[in-house]
C-alpha cells in the first residue's frame, strides 16, 4: 500500500491508530509509519497514535486528540471548565478523566493528563459534534464536581484562586442537577465544597 492509498483509506480518522489502520486494511507493514514520519507525511502524537501533517490544529481537533488516546475518558475539570468559559482560558494541559489508571502523556500538541475516577461516578458527560470531531466533554455541573473531587476547594480563597466568572456560572450552572449528581459521591468533603460553592454563586 503506498501513502496515496493509505491516506485515502483512512481518510475518515482524524486521529488514528495500528488498529484503525487493521479495521480498513491487511497485511500493512508497521516500517511504512516511521518511513512516512521521517517523510513528514504522518506525525506522532504518542506511541501507536498519529495524524496526517496537513491536519489543521485547532481546539476542537486537540479535545478528539484528548478523547482518542486514552479510552475510556471525557474532557472534565480544568479544560472543560474553560470551554464554558468559567473560568480562564485553560493552561497547556488538556484535563480528563477516565476509570483507567492516572496518567500523563507529553506529546508536541500539548500535556494530555487523565484522573482515575471510580466507574460509578463516570458519568455526566455529553458527546458533542464539531464538525468531523465527536468529543465528549463534561457537563458544566459535572465537570465542577469532578474539579472539586480532585482539588482541595476548602475555602473562598480557594474558590477566588479559580478566577471563577460567577455571572457565567449563575447562568448555565443548574443546581439542582448538580445537587442530584452530588448525591451520587456520597461524600461529606464534596456535599461542603458544593455548598461552599454555591453560596459563593449567590453571595
Amino acid at each position: 500500500m503506498n501513502f496515496i492509498e493509505f491516506r485515502k483509506a483512512l481518510s475518515a480518522f482524524p486521529v488514528f491508530s495500528y488498529s484503525d489502520i487493521k479495521k480498513v486494511t491487511s497485511g500493512f507493514d508497521r516500517k511504512r509509519l516511521v518511513e512516512w514520519q521521517a517523510k513528514n507525511y504522518i506525525k506522532k502524537i504518542r506511541n501507536g497514535y498519529y495524524y496526517f501533517q496537513e491536519k489543521d490544529i485547532n481546539d476542537n481537533f486537540l479535545m478528539h486528540i484528548s478523547n482518542k488516546i486514552y479510552k475510556p475518558s471525557y474532557i472534565s475539570m480544568a479544560t472543560a471548565l474553560s470551554y464554558y468559559n468559567l473560568i480562564p482560558e485553560a493552561a497547556f494541559l488538556n484535563t480528563s478523566v477516565s476509570t483507567r489508571k492516572t496518567m500523563l502523556f507529553e506529546t508536541p500538541l500539548g500535556n494530555y493528563q487523565y484522573q482515575t475516577i471510580k466507574q460509578e461516578l463516570f458519568f455526566g458527560y455529553r458527546l458533542i459534534q464539531f464538525g468531523e470531531y465527536n468529543i465528549k466533554l463534561a457537563e458544566a455541573e459535572k465537570a465542577i464536581l469532578d474539579f472539586f473531587y480532585f482539588n482541595k476547594i476548602n475555602d473562598k480563597k480557594s474558590l477566588d484562586a479559580l478566577r471563577l466568572n460567577q455571572v457565567v456560572a449563575n447562568e448555565i450552572i443548574l443546581k439542582d442537577k448538580m445537587l442530584d449528581y452530588l448525591s451520587v459521591f456520597s461524600s461529606k468533603i464534596m456535599d461542603s465544597r458544593v455548598k461552599l460553592f454555591i453560596d459563593y454563586l449567590d453571595a
